[in-house]
């Protein structure tokens, strides 16, 4: 800029000597000059002389300062080189696809933040609390009117050890897009946190709330974590409002989506109604945008989507509610209602199974679940869960108490999918007997009833006759295994327990290896013997059938597994590497066991 500016000020002065010079020389060859100052001449001759040698000079000072100024700065064109911070933690996801242009105590401290809660809290403690969202709704949704008199909310929002600055977000999102005259209280319920931000200065940041909404915020606190089961409970016993909002804490409320779940409650007081979730990615916060699905589960009870009914996509209305066969955690409810059907389970313990619980027996005692597209909910998808270092454990468990609860015989499926035996499988369920008297008096329906006229898409496995690991008594340290590869040559493979050494036999005939699907649109694998060579290998079931291939065994525990059409049965052979392989082959009499017959 100096440079800029000295030349403007030297090429002011050129202008002015120029003009000067112009102007003596135009005088003293005018007659009137000649005349007046004849004997002036030789004067002005020098003068004139003087300043167009300072002319010359002043051009040659200008040239030199332009190319100084050249040589001292680049191109604006070129951008200045960055420099790069070496990343600290290359293998860790947070810093996958975000991250670039930390220093190192940053990485340090967003690693740190990160392995604590599973999100990028770094990042969360440095966005706006009243942070803009983008609006995921259908189009036809925002031309809805809803009624003013709706149901009067109470939004309970769970939190175990969350970062604060996601808590007071999620607080901040409620209030101001919950329409002030339906939001009647926020109810804070902490499952036994550790952290100490959330003590104190979450209380400061209430406090600033009840400036604005004196009362607005309660809490309440376990004196021991309890679960989330129970943490909803208590939330749904403090609250006063017409209806209840359950919660995750990661969470942050879109633009209108109170308004859609209350409408279909006032309609309905026995609907329970579901927002849809859209996704805040765990790393970088940005919102995704997530299609309206219904939600349900498998036979371990773990959450899955699920499509809507034909008939909802039949409406051609994206905005139209869903019929859902269970919840994923995040609902809304008359309140009193909620009661009448015995709300949730407070017999399940730390995490999982609860919300399929809630799904399954308010079909069943009387109501129904529905997700509203026009509602949406941003949550915050973790990359782990800071409730225990193995979830697995309570999710058996709780998956065990509602099948006991709720299942009636298909609760042997349950255990099926967890692979455990039928009888004396050695986990302890709890007490039932307060759910049994419940569904004695609400007449609930049988589980049955729900597989065929709520979730029909749900495999019965009725059929089911053996499962588990399979072995030939040859080699008992090895297993029956879906190959690397699922889907073309199963293989021997060392007893590891997992799902890819999981088999099945069916009433059918059929040996199915690497896991069984729960649902009827899904695929299985099944054994076939292709009659070419001595190599079994794995096909779809489907497949297989409607081609007729190979796929039909005879099978008793203990004897040998021969096929029905080829007579040639599954064997071992040692192979050139004396390892034992699988073969197809005339029978020896060699024998299988599966782990668990019914």
């Amino acid at each position: 800029m100096r440079a800029h500016l000295k030349k403007a000020g030297l090429v002011g002065i050129l202008f002015f000597l120029t003009y000067l010079f112009y102007f003596y020389a135009s005088f003293i060859h005018s007659p009137a000059a000649h005349r007046k100052a004849i004997d002036y001449n030789d004067g002005l001759k020098s003068q004139l002389d003087k300043i167009q040698n300072t002319l010359q000079k002043l051009a040659q000072l200008i040239e030199a300062q332009e190319i100084t100024h050249k040589k001292a700065e680049p191109p604006l064109t070129k951008a200045k080189p960055q420099i790069k911070t070496k990343k600290l933690y290359p293998n860790s996801l947070l810093f996958a696809k975000w991250g670039d242009g930390l220093s190192l105590e940053e990485q340090r401290e967003a690693q740190g933040l990160y392995e604590i809660y599973g999100y990028n809290a770094f990042l969360s403690n440095r966005l706006p609390l009243n942070r803009e969202l983008p609006d995921t709704r259908p189009v036809k949704c925002l031309t809805k009117d809803y009624p003013e008199d709706l149901p009067s909310l109470a939004v309970i929002v769970i939190y175990l050890n969350e970062a604060l600055s996601i808590i007071k977000r999620a607080i901040r999102s409620i209030i101001d897009r919950t329409p002030r005259h339906l939001l009647k209280e926020i109810i804070l319920v902490d499952d036994y946190s550790t952290n100490n931000d959330l003590g104190g200065m979450l209380q400061e940041y209430i406090n600033e709330i009840h400036k604005e909404r004196p009362g607005l915020i309660k809490k309440v606190r376990h004196q021991k974590q309890m679960g989330l089961s129970q943490a909803r409970i208590s939330g749904w016993k403090h609250a006063t409002a017409d209806a209840v909002a359950v919660l995750d804490a990661h969470i942050e409320a879109t633009e209108g989506w109170a308004e859609p779940l209350l409408a279909r409650i006032k309609e309905d007081r026995t609907v329970v109604v579901s927002p849809v979730f859209d996704k805040v990615h765990f790393d970088d916060l940005h919102v995704e945008r997530y299609y309206s699905f219904a939600q349900g589960f498998d036979w371990a009870l773990w959450c899955i989507y699920e499509a809507f009914s034909p008939e909802w996509y039949n409406m051609l209305d994206e905005s139209q509610p869903g019929k859902s066969p269970s919840l994923m955690g995040i609902f809304v409810a008359d309140r009193v209602f909620l009661g009448e059907i015995g709300a949730l389970d407070g017999g399940m313990t730390v995490y999982g199974g609860e919300n399929v619980e809630l799904g399954v027996h308010v079909w069943l005692c009387g109501g129904s679940i529905e997700v509203v597209p026009c509602s949406r909910i941003a949550h915050i998808e973790r990359s782990h869960k800071p409730y225990a270092l193995d979830l697995t454990v309570h999710m058996k468990r709780n998956a065990l108490r509602v099948a006991e609860t709720w299942f009636d015989q298909y609760k042997n499926n349950v255990l099926i999918a967890w692979n455990l035996p039928l009888q004396d499988h050695g986990i302890d369920v709890g007490d039932i007997s307060e759910r049994e008297q419940l569904k004695k008096k609400l007449k609930c329906k049988p589980f049955k009833w729900y597989l065929e006229s709520v979730y029909p898409s749900l495999e019965m496995w009725d059929n089911i006759l053996a499962y588990g690991t399979l072995k030939n008594s040859l080699s008992v340290k090895f297993c029956l295994d879906q190959g690397p590869v699922p889907g073309t040559i199963p293989v021997l493979y060392e007893c590891n327990y997992q799902q890819p050494q999981h088999c099945y036999y069916n009433t059918e005939g059929q040996i199915i290896i690497g896991g069984i699907r729960s649902h009827t649109y899904n695929n299985n694998w099944c054994l076939v013997d292709p009659g070419s060579s001595s190599t079994p290998l794995l096909q779809d079931c489907k497949l297989a059938r409607s081609q007729n291939l190979h796929m039909l065994w005879d099978f008793k525990q203990g004897g040998v597994i021969k096929n029905r059409s080829t007579k040639r049965c599954l064997e071992i052979a040692r192979g050139r590497t004396l390892f034992y392989q699988l073969i197809l082959q005339h029978c020896s009499g060699q024998s299988w066991s599966f782990e668990h017959v019914i």
